[in-house]
């Protein structure tokens, strides 16, 4: 007989710096946008340059068995630097967008908005994950910052769980909280990133739309990821706590020791 989870059953989720995560979710290892590299600049042409301001808090040695690599996007050096692309080389899989798997090819395979794909538990069972749509940054940014996914993990004994990947859409949020909503855990990229690229505008949500997120969801728990380690954030931790406190939802934001 299958257990059934209940509400308070904690997933486990570790952040390590920028966007990389590794939740463990019905027997198997997932690893959010993998970035080891250390702290340095990454010319993005025409004058732009990202910066790596820190290093992760692990090493990719460190990590152990990875089963599924969760790429949100491969265009871009602070979602998969040169250490995550030669990590991708031990991983079974790698779900990520069409286009990524396409460019990445060995075990890559893209998936587009809300198609979703089962996977093989170790003990029984099957752990769905679902592609949800993203948007790096404002509306029509697609032909300049590239196709984005983000991941929901589910299983009919386990709580759901969130990956956001680059969003800036609170719209796109609604979407996925109508077909998923309560979901137990989400996992936001937050950080208010921005550069010249779009004057500006967000790339990724700020502190207080990822305290609006966590509502729309009904999210349990919030693990925000990719707020620091990068030049490009324009908000930290403190803004998080303080967005979070202003919406009288700091007892469902969980972050990494400092």
């Amino acid at each position: 007989m299958t257990e059934t989870s209940t509400p308070t059953e904690q997933i486990p989720v570790r952040v390590f710096g920028g966007p990389t995560a590794l939740i463990e979710y019905g027997g198997l290892r997932f690893l959010t946008d993998p970035a080891f590299d250390a702290p340095g600049e990454y010319p993005r042409g025409n004058g732009h340059v990202l910066t790596k301001t820190a290093p992760a808090a692990i090493a990719a040695a460190e990590l152990g068995p990875v089963d599924v690599v969760l790429l949100s996007h491969d265009e871009h050096p602070d979602n998969l630097d040169h250490s995550g692309r030669a990590l991708l080389a031990d991983v079974p899989l790698v779900l990520t967008t069409h286009g990524g798997a396409g460019r990445l090819g060995g075990t890559a395979r893209g998936l587009a908005a809300w198609e979703a794909v089962g996977l093989p538990r170790p003990d029984g069972g099957t752990v769905t994950v679902t592609a949800a749509p993203a948007q790096h940054g404002p509306e029509g940014c697609e032909p300049v910052s590239g196709e984005v996914i983000g991941f929901v993990l589910t299983a009919p004994d386990l709580p759901t769980v969130y990956v956001s990947g680059d969003n800036a859409s609170l719209a796109l949020v609604q979407q996925i909280a109508d077909r998923f909503t309560p979901v137990d855990t989400a996992v936001l990229f937050a950080g208010a990133a921005r550069t010249a690229l779009f004057d500006g505008a967000l790339l990724t949500l700020d502190s207080a739309q990822a305290a609006e997120a966590a509502t729309v969801l009904a999210a349990r728990r919030v693990v925000p990821a990719h707020f620091d380690s990068w030049g490009h954030f324009t908000e930290g931790r403190t803004h998080l706590v303080d967005a979070f406190t202003a919406a009288g939802l700091l007892d469902r934001l969980e972050l990494a020791s400092a």
